[in-house]
This record gives C-alpha cells, sequence and structure tokens, in this order.
C-alpha cells in the first residue's frame, strides 16, 4: 500500500470511528430517550423528555453533516491536488516570507469561517428556534459574526505574523521561541478578555437579586478566594440557555452570571453552582490542565520542528513539494490522526476534576441536594441528554453524564466513594 493510500485510510478511519461512536450514542438515546431517570422523577414530565431526544437527535444530524462538509473538503484539499494549487498560488503573490504566511493561514482560517455560516444560520434560526432557544435577531447574528471576524483576524494576525518572525530569527530553535510566545499571548487574553473582548458581546451590570452577592461572597470566603467582581449578562438577548462562569486570571478574576440563569434558579443553588466553580479554583484545575496543555504544546512543537524537516513530508499526500506553510498544516493534520486515540485521556482527566469540584461545593456548602437541583435545572432547561451510550461518554465527555452526576450527589459521601472514575 502507498504512503497516499496509508494516510487516507487512517484518516477514513478516524471519520468511521466518529460516525460509529456518534450513531451508538443516537440509538441508545432512541432506545432509552423515553425513560425517565429516578433522579429526574417529578422535575421533566414525558412530553419535555420527548422534546429533549427530538432536539438532542437534530442537533447531532446537523452536527453530522457539518462534519461530512468539512471531511470532504479537507479530503479535497489535501489528496485532490487543492493544497499544491493553493501553496503555489500563495507563493506567487508575493516574495516576503512573512506576506506569505500571513495570507496562507488568514486565508484557510477565513475559508472555515466561511463554511461554518449556513451551519450556524442553521443552528440558531432553525432548531434553536424551533425548541424556544434562539432570542437573536438577524441583526445580532450578523454583529456577532462581523466582530468574530474581526478578533479572528486580529488575534489570528498577531499569532501568525509573530511565529513567521519568530523562525526567521531563530531558524533553529524557533519551536520553543514560538511556544513562549503563544503562552505570553494566552495569559496576557486571561488578563484583558473580561475588560476587553467579553464586553463586545454582553452587557455586563452589577447583580440585581438583593443579598446575593454577599451570599456568593461569604461562601466563596469560606474556601479562601476573593473575586474582584460578581456580573450579570444580558445573555437572554442572543439566547435561552443558561450558564454561570469564573474569568480572568489574578486580581481581575470575576463571576459571571447569565441573567436566564438567575431566572430559573434560587439562590441556593446559584451558590451551589458557584462552589463548584470554585473547587475548581481551589483544587488548581486550571492551573493543572494549562500546565498540561503546554507541555504537550512543547512538545507538539518540537515534533512538528522535526518533521517539517523530513523530505518526505509533502509524499504523505501524493505531493513532490510545498512550502514552508503547506508543510505546517500537513504536519497539523498528521498530528490530529495520530493523537485522536488520546482523546479518551483527556476527557477522563477533565471528569476527574469535574468530580473533584462537586464534591467540594458538597464539603463546602453542606448541601449536596442544592448542587444536584441546580444541575437538574440546568439539564431540563437545556434539553440535555440524559441517556447518553456510557462508550461515547467515556469517550467524549469532558464532564460526567448529569445522572451520575446527580445520583452521586443525593448518594452524598458514598456516592462519590463509590463512582466509577468513568
Amino acid at each position: 500500500m502507498s504512503t497516499v493510500l496509508f494516510v487516507f485510510f487512517l484518516y477514513l478511519g478516524v471519520l468511521v470511528m466518529r460516525g460509529l461512536l456518534k450513531a451508538l450514542n443516537l440509538n441508545h438515546l432512541r432506545l432509552h430517550g423515553q425513560e425517565i431517570p429516578p433522579e429526574f422523577e417529578g422535575h421533566i414530565q414525558a412530553d419535555l423528555l420527548a422534546k429533549t431526544s427530538r432536539y438532542v437527535l437534530e442537533t447531532s444530524r446537523m452536527e453530522t453533516w457539518e462534519s461530512l462538509l468539512d471531511g470532504m473538503v479537507l479530503v479535497f484539499f489535501l489528496f485532490g491536488g487543492l493544497l499544491s494549487g493553493y501553496d503555489t498560488w500563495v507563493n506567487s503573490l508575493s516574495a516576503t516570507f512573512h506576506v506569505k504566511g500571513g495570507i496562507f493561514f488568514l486565508g484557510l482560517l477565513y475559508a472555515e469561517s466561511l463554511l461554518g455560516v449556513p451551519f450556524s444560520l442553521y443552528r440558531n434560526f432553525v432548531i434553536e428556534k424551533r425548541y424556544g432557544f434562539n432570542t437573536m435577531t438577524l441583526r445580532t447574528w450578523s454583529t456577532d459574526l462581523l466582530k468574530t471576524f474581526l478578533l479572528s483576524s486580529l488575534i489570528g494576525g498577531l499569532l501568525i505574523f509573530g511565529a513567521l518572525g519568530l523562525v526567521t530569527w531563530s531558524p533553529k530553535f524557533w519551536w520553543l521561541w514560538v511556544w513562549g510566545f503563544f503562552l505570553t499571548v494566552s495569559i496576557f487574553l486571561m488578563y484583558v478578555s473580561p475588560y476587553v473582548i467579553e464586553p463586545l458581546f454582553f452587557r455586563f451590570e452589577p447583580l440585581r437579586a438583593e443579598g446575593l452577592e454577599d451570599r456568593i461572597r461569604n461562601v466563596l470566603g469560606k474556601a479562601g478566594l476573593k473575586v474582584s467582581r460578581v456580573f450579570q449578562v444580558d445573555a437572554s438577548r442572543r439566547s435561552r440557555h443558561s450558564n454561570a462562569y469564573f474569568t480572568g486570571i489574578g486580581r481581575v478574576k470575576r463571576i459571571v452570571l447569565f441573567d436566564t440563569l438567575l431566572e430559573q434558579m434560587n439562590g441556593d443553588e446559584i451558590v451551589a453552582v458557584l462552589a463548584h466553580e470554585a473547587g475548581h479554583w481551589k483544587k488548581r484545575h486550571l492551573l493543572k490542565r494549562l500546565a498540561m496543555t503546554q507541555v504537550l504544546s512543547l512538545a507538539f512543537l518540537y515534533i512538528g520542528f522535526r518533521a517539517l524537516q523530513w523530505d518526505g513530508l509533502p509524499a504523505l499526500v501524493g505531493l513532490e513539494e510545498l512550502s514552508f506553510f503547506g508543510r505546517v498544516v500537513l504536519v497539523g493534520f498528521v498530528g490530529s490522526l495520530l493523537t485522536f486515540p488520546l482523546t479518551p485521556v483527556s476527557t477522563y482527566l477533565s471528569r476527574r476534576h469535574e468530580r473533584m469540584a462537586d464534591r467540594f461545593a458538597w464539603e463546602l456548602t453542606g448541601q449536596p441536594r442544592k448542587l444536584a437541583s441546580a444541575l437538574v435545572k440546568l439539564a431540563v432547561q437545556n434539553l440535555s441528554n440524559l441517556h447518553p451510550h456510557p462508550l461515547y461518554a467515556w469517550f467524549y465527555y469532558s464532564h460526567p453524564p448529569v445522572v451520575d452526576r446527580v445520583r452521586n450527589l443525593y448518594q452524598g459521601r458514598a456516592g462519590f466513594d463509590n463512582a466509577v472514575s468513568t
């Protein structure tokens, strides 16, 4: 078997595996979607459960079509000669390394964004609207798209031109300097995002619920955490989905609550949700995840640096020659195939952190049923899948299935001690 066929069938194997896992998950939902889990009895009725199943099936079908289109485009681009043609065309536009690189990578970024536009429209204005989630107007959607485009161009351009500058400045050690540059920009964005980026999409204002901010500060104070501000945002202008999150780092760390969440939950439940998030901070999950990501990024950059020097690299897709930029794309593609089997490792570690944060919230508040109640409301209001296939959840889920989380919280210490780390 030729090298090209081997790489092609390797990619096809990854696509088939993804499709089989999704089909297994959806078939499991069709078989069990009408069953109300004991932990959800009294919180969800048969008609709402049926609606949940329809929503999950529709969104999954749309994601499947989007994945198929992306896969077909990638096959034609890499194996159909489009990469070579694009590479030759970009190289003919300029003799300057940085200019050619900027056009090459920004062009791919824009093409990928353009492919996603029809699916975004269908997702928001057909599926999300049909199930009562979408509250965006076409004008808001278009404005968000423009803002995202400008931000992607600005940040992407900064990263691309900065990295290419380091490649020319230090041909033998650029992999180390590029890693440090990306890390620096990532940390910088964590600091400025709450003040510069997030306000472009949401309007931030102090909590309106009287006494809630004091309760939040008190429970976080018990964990030894301080936040600069607690805000609510007008998420309901775009969607009825609900959420809450910590943003920023260091002294700019703040809590953000969706106004939809404030409408759906009482004070005890909101405090319990934030106690869970506090568990991630207290146990340094974010720092550990960042450290692990950076170690892997450094290793990948070094391996990529070595692979880019291999003369046989273009032959993997049947080409004789590729520019540095085309080789980078090819290294990224092959790397994604080789790391795909490692997906369950990443999701396992994430699920483990989520269980630890759930337990922390229970121990901090002394009210595990409040967090359980909050999780039930989040799942019901967001039409979350209550019946994922265990294998699909093991492979892809970054959080334990919500039914498992609620069950563990109801059982208290015994539930967490006996929980299987899946």
